[in-house]
């Protein structure tokens, strides 16, 4: 963005154009706030929020990237393990049901503060504990929440994408009122005259501006995360619903590590050396030991997972 505004404003600068003829406030109160007005016309307060959270999350780094995918496919590999090891999907009831004070989750402070992964892993975990989802109803369940969490994304989009439409409309509304100012001053001296018709093509200049500089492509920005993060759903939901189909651990999260897109995609060799090197999963309690299961440091090849 600093590009685009820094090739507009220097070409200018650069055939000599007075800056000063660009500021120009009214111009600014009109598109701006006639697209405020249109904001606040077409959308609920929800979609509003949204739109605000959206365009900050698009100044900052994205979330996913190929540590974090190595990361949550470790964390699965852990609880894929320790279910295995305890006999069954339901020592992990205590886990989804307070993921701060699990043994596994607690390690991922990432994962705690994402509350929307943190709510989808562990509900549909949840599902298999009480028994009331076959591997191939939970694949459906999954994919019904993926696909309204990503409709939800896509309502700032749209709303977005709305308003960098109206830009260019609402900056010929401020240049014909310019006209309007100049018309009422033809018999000004030409000096007057042409800093009028300045002010009012000013009005054209930044209505397109803001739509294909500025709002446009954030709303682009802004749909491209939405995809990224369907995307690291559907890692998530092909993990679990891999290993409810009784895959091994392991092959359940290469499963999962395949369908991560190649350019965010870590190597088995990357995965294999993580889990050798940081997995930690639960030992389990011995009858008549206090307290419930502790750490250890997990040294079995992946393989036998």
């Amino acid at each position: 963005m600093v590009l685009v505004f820094a090739a507009v404003l220097g070409g200018f600068l650069l055939e000599r154009g007075n800056p000063y003829v660009l500021m120009q406030p009214a111009e600014v109160l009109i598109i701006v706030g006639a697209a405020l007005g249109i904001i606040l016309v077409a959308n609920p307060w929800t979609v509003i929020r949204k739109m605000l959270r959206g365009v900050a999350a698009t100044f900052l780094r994205p979330s996913q990237s190929r540590a974090s995918f190595l990361r949550n496919l470790r964390m699965l590999y852990e609880v894929f393990v320790y279910s295995q090891r305890s006999g069954g999907i339901v020592a992990l009831e205590h886990d989804v049901e307070a993921p701060s004070e699990s043994v596994i989750f607690s390690r991922y402070s990432e994962f705690l503060s994402d509350r929307t992964t943190c709510d989808f892993i562990c509900d549909s975990l949840r599902m298999l504990i009480i028994g009331a989802t076959t591997p191939q109803e939970l694949d459906l369940l999954m994919d019904l929440d993926i696909d309204v969490q990503r409709r939800g994304r896509q309502e700032p989009v749209n709303a977005l994408s709305s308003v960098a439409d109206s830009l260019p409309g609402l900056g010929i509304v401020a240049a014909v009122l310019g006209v309007v100012i100049t018309m009422e001053a033809i018999g000004g001296s030409p000096e007057s005259v042409g800093q009028k018709v300045a002010a009012a093509l000013v009005g054209t200049f930044l209505g397109i501006l803001l739509c294909y500089g500025v709002v446009s492509p954030v709303a682009a920005r802004l749909e491209n995360m939405s995809e990224a993060q369907t995307q690291f759903f559907q890692v998530i939901r092909i993990a679990i619903v891999s290993f409810a189909r009784g895959s091994a651990p392991i092959l359940a999260i290469e499963y999962a590590r395949r369908s991560i897109p190649v350019e965010l995609r870590p190597s088995f060799l990357d995965m294999e050396a993580s889990i050798k090197r940081e997995a930690r999963i639960p030992a389990l309690a011995k009858p008549g030991d206090p307290g419930g299961p502790q750490t250890e440091e997990s040294d079995v090849p992946i393989e036998d997972g």
